[in-house]
C-alpha cells in the first residue's frame, strides 16, 4: 500500500464526532486551529489552501488582533489626536453619547457590516439626522484605523452617504430685514452684526477679532484667531481649525465709518484689545448675546431667526455679484480639504469687487429702493470698469466669467 503524502502546510484530522478540523502554524510562530470544523477532509484542505496562499502574500492577520474593545480603542484613538479643544469635546461627547453604549464593550473585530446598519436605524429615531452623521463620521475614522493598524481586516462603516449631514438650506432675509436688525440691536452690537453680514465672518471669529486684524485704512479683516465656547462654559482663545479659515476679506468701503465708531466707542482698549466685548469688558459670549438676539429678531418679526443666517445673507449677495466657486469658498474661509484643494488662491482684486457689490446692495436698501432692479447678479448685472453694480440700461455688459 502506497504511504499517505504528508500535507506541506497544514494539518487535517478527524474528530470524534466525525467532523474534520484544519491546524496551522502561523507566521507568528503560533498553531491554531481553523475558526470552524468542517464536513470533509477535502473541505478542510481546502481552506488550508487558501490560508497558505493568504500568508503567502502577506495578507494573513493574526485573529486575536481584532479583540479588543471598541470603547477602549476609540478613547485611545481620540488621546493620541492633536484636535482642538472644540473637536476633542465633540468627539467625546459623541463617543459617550452615541457610540459607546452600542459598540463600548464589542471587540473591533466582532462589529459587522449589519451591526452599523442596525446602529444607525436605531439612532435615527432617537436623534436629529445631523448628529448621527457626525457620530457615524466619527465611528467610520476609527474603524479606518483600526484597518490602518491591521486589527481588522475591512472597515464595517460602507453605507453610502451616511456621513453627509442633511443640512437644510438657510432662507435668504431681504436687506431690508438687515437694516430692521441694525435699526433695533443695541448700539454695542451694530458692528457685529455688520461685520458677520458683509465679511462672512462666524461667530467665533468675530469674538476672538482683535484690534490689530482690523485694518480699516487697508479695508480688511485678518482672521487669524476665533473664541470657542467649551463644554461646561469655558472660552479658550484659538487659531482656526483649518488653514482655509485663517484669511483675509475685503470689507465694503459703505460700513468702514461705523467700524471706525464702533471701534472708537466700544472695543477694548490698548493695541490688541479685543474689538468686541460685552457691557462690562468681558469676552462676548454667545450664550449671553443671545438673549439680545432673541429680543431683537422677534421684533423684527424673524423669530427662527440664527445668528449664523447673516453670514448666509452675505454669501449669497456675494455670489450675486458674480464670484466664483473659487472666490467663494476662500472668502467664506471654508474648511473643507477638497474646498481647500480646488477654491484657494483668489486674487485680492476680485476679493474687492466683491466687497464693493456688497457694499452697492447695502447702499442700495438704505436708499429705499426696490432689490429686485438694483441687486448685482451674475447673469443681467451691469458692472462698470471699477467692478460696482450699476443700475439702468448701460450699453457694455460685463463680460462673462469662463
Amino acid at each position: 500500500m502506497a504511504e499517505k503524502k504528508k500535507r506541506r502546510f497544514g494539518r487535517v484530522r478527524k474528530l470524534p464526532s466525525g467532523r474534520f478540523q484544519a491546524r496551522y502554524a502561523g507566521p507568528d510562530g503560533v498553531d491554531r486551529p481553523a475558526p470552524y470544523t468542517f464536513t470533509t477532509q477535502k473541505d478542510a484542505e481546502r481552506w488550508l489552501v487558501l490560508k497558505e496562499a493568504e500568508i503567502q502574500r502577506g495578507d494573513w492577520m493574526s485573529p486575536e488582533a481584532g479583540k479588543v474593545p471598541f470603547g477602549v480603542y476609540a478613547a485611545s484613538w481620540i488621546d493620541d489626536r492633536v484636535l482642538k479643544a472644540r473637536t476633542e469635546g465633540l468627539y467625546r461627547s459623541l463617543l459617550k453619547n452615541h457610540l459607546a453604549p452600542t459598540f463600548g464593550n464589542v471587540n473591533l473585530g466582532d462589529i459587522k457590516d449589519a451591526d452599523v446598519r442596525r446602529w444607525r436605524k436605531e439612532r435615527l429615531g432617537a436623534v436629529g439626522q445631523s448628529t448621527v452623521a457626525k457620530a457615524y463620521q466619527l465611528l467610520k475614522s476609527i474603524m479606518n484605523t483600526a484597518v490602518d493598524d491591521e486589527l481588522i481586516r475591512k472597515n464595517p462603516c460602507r453605507i453610502k452617504g451616511a456621513g453627509a449631514p442633511d443640512t437644510p438650506e438657510r432662507r435668504m432675509i431681504p436687506l431690508a430685514k438687515v437694516l430692521e436688525i441694525l435699526a433695533k440691536v443695541p448700539e454695542r452690537y451694530r458692528a457685529l452684526v455688520l461685520l458677520g453680514t458683509f465679511t462672512s465672518l462666524r461667530w467665533g471669529e468675530l469674538a476672538g477679532l482683535r484690534r490689530p486684524n482690523l485694518d480699516l485704512d487697508e479695508g480688511v479683516v485678518r482672521v487669524v484667531s476665533e473664541l470657542a465656547e467649551l463644554d461646561g462654559g469655558r472660552l479658550m482663545e484659538d487659531t482656526p481649525k483649518s488653514r482655509a479659515g485663517r484669511r483675509v476679506v475685503t470689507i465694503p468701503e459703505e460700513i468702514i465709518p461705523e467700524l471706525r465708531h464702533h471701534v472708537d466707542q466700544f472695543a477694548e482698549a490698548g493695541e490688541n484689545g479685543r474689538v468686541f466685548v460685552g457691557p462690562k469688558g468681558a469676552w462676548l459670549r454667545r450664550s449671553g448675546f443671545r438673549r439680545i438676539w432673541n429680543a431683537v429678531r422677534a421684533d423684527v418679526g424673524l423669530p427662527d431667526l440664527h445668528f449664523h443666517d447673516l453670514r448666509h445673507v452675505g454669501n449669497t449677495l456675494a455670489a450675486a455679484s458674480g464670484a466664483s466657486l473659487k472666490e467663494l469658498m476662500v472668502r467664506m474661509g471654508h474648511a473643507s480639504p477638497r474646498a481647500a484643494l480646488i477654491y484657494q488662491h483668489a486674487t485680492r482684486d476680485r476679493d474687492k469687487v466683491i466687497a464693493e457689490a456688497l457694499g452697492q446692495a447695502l447702499k442700495v436698501a438704505r436708499d429705499g429702493e426696490p432689490e429686485t432692479r438694483r441687486k448685482p447678479t451674475a447673469g443681467n448685472g451691469h458692472v462698470r470698469q471699477s467692478g460696482r453694480a450699476e443700475q439702468g440700461t448701460g450699453t457694455q455688459r460685463a463680460r462673462p466669467r469662463k
